[in-house]
């Protein structure tokens, strides 16, 4: 929720290129969120104001009042800049988003409807009756939900409501894959070889992949973010492939309809952002890399992109703004691309919307594109040539998810965020989210907490501050992605520019197991949790004396801490003592000096260990011994225990680990869309046993072993949607 865009002219420090934003300006910028957004402090608000460089034309009259058709943190980046521009912002919700930080900034909110999507942001009838109660003048439909349906914008258009994205033709005509694939190879544009129907049925699907040859990709003829999308190399993985993605394609879309093209194995996917007016003007504002993904969904974007060339990017631009002119765009957009390791470039999509990622291209250009799509869709010229694009500086975006990113790089994860803390104290950090403290992610909606974004003079800086940033992200009560964003951002093949749309598989092709520690940062990690641990032990013994009570306390003196220290199953010998805010720390044989202010209150801790700087975070400790510590964005569980207790603890009996062999839990809650067996049904191992619904995604779960089912149990105790099913093995 904090900042808008960190500009090239307007991040902290000299040398930067471009125009400051006048001191005016930003200060008055700041107040009204001071106004709609209570839960922050003047100076966290204040800092995140500061990172903005676009500026406005007050005499430039553009709405009134405008209603945003989303939720979340693209409500929220909106109203920013609604509120910037002197326009009044109506805000949608479902029941259970009423408390929501989107309903809270806008001057108006109305209830839409229930919580499930169908009933309420994509309940048109609704939404156009909040519209015209509201007397709107203008529709903002953010990304997702209906910002691609031609019928919205129609039913906009015959109340005399202005959509703030592209007409109705251009909505059509990219919205649909099959026939945006046609049109891009009437404007020239290189395309993907792909059979350019529409795929009937599962056996059709088979027919054409083998036509094709295998790998294929079979995806959603509508909507797009990785939704309805299936890899497919073999004949039943396309049988499996069209049913799930039809399924998931009428769920997210209202439209099953599936295209199947060639898969392209190993490639870059690389986008390039286009602007266009209604005055037949258009350009291209440079290259997002969006390669690092995870079930075709983006999780760390950057721009530009580490491998283009200027030739190979001015193609690529060149093309994207033939597109945008052939169907005679005029707004936002983007046009995606599939980019081999020769440079050859592959026309995947366009996108007429605002994307996720469009902060990082905000970022290097320092133009507000919510800012240019009011303009435009109120009728203005572009303000800028295409000579006027710059690229200053460099960009990273992380998609912080509320998901468990050891479990397929991130199954969803909900809760309720019991502490959270953007980390926009540092140079160079933008946050967009729609949530604070005690906001619930819920099974309802996207996992998404925030976009994560830094900025740099160059892509070194970039990513420094981004990794610093993450080390001082505060988030509590749900699990969260920053261990995996982390280790993608420091991973040698990532700072080199070898990546690849597989780059996660590749990387961690058993799956992602947190940060693999050096004897070094291990020692680190013991000296900083020992100290930690004698820390808490100190003030426990500290004792204030009241006026009029005394009570006699023998305090122990120690000199030395003799501790056990167990880490991923070792136990190290651990020797602690304390000078002022210095703790000396031998940590089997090696001597390391830990100093920090040692505020055990706060949920970020700066320590030196040796003179080299660490964030950390103490997230619980047991009166038992246990710590869980978040070190290097991996969360590390120690046990630590005296000497004499490490001894008697030998004699303290282990409880039984549960026998679960037996058992199939959904590993996160969701809807059970379908269940394929029945009790005394036996089962072989791999085989499906129901599809989970969570997030906007369907999950499979097969058997782990040959079995008899026992029973079926749809609901698991207080997890709403989670299934239960119980065998005997073989």
């Amino acid at each position: 929720m904090a900042g808008l865009w960190v500009g090239a002219a307007a991040l902290v420090g000299a040398g930067r290129r471009g125009r400051r934003l006048p001191q005016p300006l930003m200060r008055s910028s700041a107040l009204w969120t001071l106004k709609h957004v209570p839960h922050y402090s003047r100076q966290h608000l204040m800092v995140s104001r500061s990172l903005c460089s676009a500026g406005y034309d007050s005499n430039e009259k553009t709405f009134d009042k405008i209603l945003i058709a989303n939720r979340g943190e693209i409500a929220c980046r909106v109203i920013k800049t609604c509120k910037k521009m002197g326009i009044k912002t109506v805000a949608i919700h479902s029941d259970v988003d009423a408390s929501s930080v989107h309903v809270k900034m806008a001057d108006e909110a109305v209830c839409v409807g229930p919580a499930p999507t169908s009933q309420s942001y994509l309940n048109m009838d609704a939404i156009m009756e909040a519209i015209k109660k509201t007397r709107a003048q203008a529709v903002h439909p953010g990304y997702g939900f209906l910002s691609e349906n031609k019928e919205f914008a129609k039913c906009l258009a015959a109340e005399d409501v202005i959509f703030i994205g592209p007409d109705t033709h251009a909505i059509q005509a990219m919205g649909d894959k099959i026939e945006s694939k046609l049109l891009a190879k009437k404007a020239k544009v290189n395309t993907i070889p792909g059979f350019d129907g529409v795929v009937k049925d599962a056996d059709e699907a088979v027919r054409i992949a083998r036509e094709i040859g295998y790998p294929v990709m079979i995806k959603a003829s509508a909507g797009g973010g990785g939704k309805g999308m299936r890899i497919a190399w073999d004949d039943e993985e396309t049988r499996d492939g069209f049913r799930f993605s039809s399924q998931e394609a009428a769920s997210s879309f209202g439209d099953d309809r599936l295209l199947i093209e060639k898969f392209i194995d190993n490639p870059r996917h690389i986008e390039i952002q286009v602007l266009g007016d209604k005055h037949g003007n258009a350009l291209w504002l440079n290259e997002r890399e969006c390669s690092i993904q995870r079930r075709n969904q983006k999780v760390v974007e950057e721009a530009p992109s580490i491998f283009l060339d200027s030739e190979t990017r001015r193609a690529m631009g060149e093309q994207a703004v033939a597109l945008a002119k052939a169907v005679k765009y005029s707004s936002a957009g983007t046009v995606e691309f599939l980019v081999d390791s020769k440079k050859n470039f592959y026309f995947l999509e366009m996108n007429t919307r605002l994307q996720v990622e469009h902060p990082v291209t905000e970022c290097i250009t320092g133009l507000d594109l919510v800012q240019e799509m009011i303009r435009v869709a109120k009728g203005y010229s572009l303000r800028h040539k295409q000579a006027d694009i710059p690229i200053n500086g460099w960009a990273v975006e992380c998609r912080v998810y509320a998901e468990d990113p050891y479990k397929s790089f991130g199954l969803p994860s909900v809760g309720r965020l019991s502490q959270y803390q953007e980390p926009i104290h540092l140079p160079g950090v933008r946050v967009d989210s729609g949530i604070q403290p005690g906001s619930d992610i819920s099974i309802y909606y996207d996992p998404m907490i925030s976009k994560l974004i830094t900025y740099g003079s160059d892509r070194t800086e970039a990513l420094k501050r981004m990794e610093d940033a993450l080390d001082n992200y505060v988030i509590r009560g749900v699990t969260h992605n920053i261990a995996l964003l982390r280790e993608v951002i420091i991973n040698s093949r990532f700072i080199e520019g070898d990546i690849n749309t597989k780059f996660l598989s590749d990387v961690y092709p058993d799956g992602f197991k947190g940060h693999k520690l050096t004897e070094n940062e291990r020692n680190q990690l013991l000296a900083i949790a020992s100290s930690l641990f004698v820390a808490f032990q100190l003030r426990a013994q500290h004792f204030q004396e009241h006026e009029n009570s005394r009570v006699p306390i023998i305090q122990p003196q120690v000199a030395n801490w003799q501790l056990s220290v167990k880490l991923h199953d070792e136990v190290h010998t651990v020797v602690a003592s304390n000078s002022g805010p210095t703790f000396s720390v031998e940590v089997d044989g090696s001597k390391l000096n830990v100093t920090s202010t040692w505020n055990l209150a706060s949920p970020l801790l700066s320590v030196s260990v040796d003179g080299t700087l660490r964030t950390v975070q103490c997230l619980s400790r047991e009166a038992g011994g246990n710590m869980s510590i978040q070190f290097l964005g991996t969360v590390y569980k120690v046990h630590i225990l005296t000497k004499l207790a490490a001894e008697l603890n030998k004699f303290m009996l282990q409880k039984a680990a549960e026998d679960t062999s037996s058992i199939l839990r959904s590993p996160m809650p969701g809807v059970v869309v379908t269940v394929s067996v029945k009790p005394g049904d036996v089962v072989a191992e791999g085989q499906e046993i129901c599809v989970i619904e969570a997030m906007k995604m369907q999950n499979s779960m097969t058997a782990g072993k040959t079995g008899k089912e026992r029973t079926v149990v749809p609901v698991l105790r207080s997890l709403p949607g989670c299934l239960l099913v119980s065998r005997k093995g073989r």
